[in-house]
């Protein structure tokens, strides 16, 4: 999800698998009702309205270089990564599957929509870096599809369907605070949850080797440092990914500073550009 100027890729190729992986996660229900017995009052996780929406804008920071991730619903375009058209506020991908699931989605809510004609074409492209029937006309309706309201609520819900809410159970079930389940939360917009090294559940799995998260009786400042170490390498493997910004000068500069509930005001840096909310 960016303009031209971009300078990262949104997924990996296996980021369609991240829901069968994350599991039941009820959990986070007791972690509340411990801090509750122990006199702390339970910050708003990342769900809550205000927190969710920063943490739009801390991403599409990253994706856009821009805080308005809302005008992103009509972004389209080939960055070069091999996962063909990358589009929509979060990165939705011809070649990895999410994208055909959103325009199913939206399909399915609005028959004879602009993109239902290319539904055949993105099945044969899912898994390739392909245009092969969608040129020249995909791009430009969707841009058309994007000034339409039930097309707009289609990318949300499945932004939230796939990784904004397991990201956020996750987190809880861990015991994380709200900073913790963004972290996890960008680290599936970027890489995915595939079976990859590189995809979330090894990510974690990383982390879990150096660290305990809160819900195992470790300390959430070390087993978030150990997380974020694991993201930098995983960033690392890949040279699309080779720029740390979006974790050193953004997330290490919350959790320096002991912002778990990633309390605003917030300011950071990505790619030396400096962002704030108030």
């Amino acid at each position: 999800m960016a303009h031209s100027d971009r300078r990262i890729p949104a997924v990996v190729p296996s980021r369609r698998t991240v829901v069968t992986a994350l599991g039941a996660v009820a959990c986070g229900a007791v972690i509340g009702t411990r801090r509750a017995a122990a006199g702390q009052a339970a910050a708003p996780g990342l769900d809550d309205p205000a927190k969710k929406e920063t943490a739009m804008k801390l991403v599409s920071s990253a994706e856009n270089s821009s805080l308005d991730w809302k005008a992103q619903y009509k972004y389209i375009e080939d960055i070069g990564d091999g996962r063909g058209y990358t589009a929509g506020i979060i990165g939705f991908c011809s070649g990895t599957g999410d994208m055909l699931d959103l325009v199913r989605l939206y399909t399915d809510r609005s028959p004879g929509n602009v993109l239902a004609t290319y539904l055949p074409a993105l099945r044969r492209v899912d898994g390739s870096d392909s245009h092969d029937g969608l040129d020249p006309g995909f791009p430009a309706d969707w841009r058309r599809a994007a000034r339409d309201t039930a097309f707009q609520h289609a990318q949300n819900d499945e932004r939230d369907r796939v990784y904004f809410n397991p990201a956020v159970a996750r987190g809880k079930a861990d015991g994380l605070r709200a900073l913790g389940q963004f972290a996890y939360y960008d680290a599936l917009v970027m890489h995915g949850d595939g079976d990859d090294p590189t995809g979330f559940r090894n990510i974690r799995g990383r982390a879990l080797r150096s660290a305990r998260p809160p819900a195992q009786g470790g300390d959430e400042t070390a087993y978030l440092n150990a997380f974020l170490d694991a993201r930098v390498w995983a960033m690392k493997q890949e040279e699309a990914h080779s720029d740390t910004s979006r974790v050193d000068t953004a997330q290490r500069v919350f959790l320096r500073k002991g912002n778990l509930d990633l309390n605003t005001p917030l300011d950071w840096k990505v790619y030396g550009d400096s962002y704030h909310i108030g």
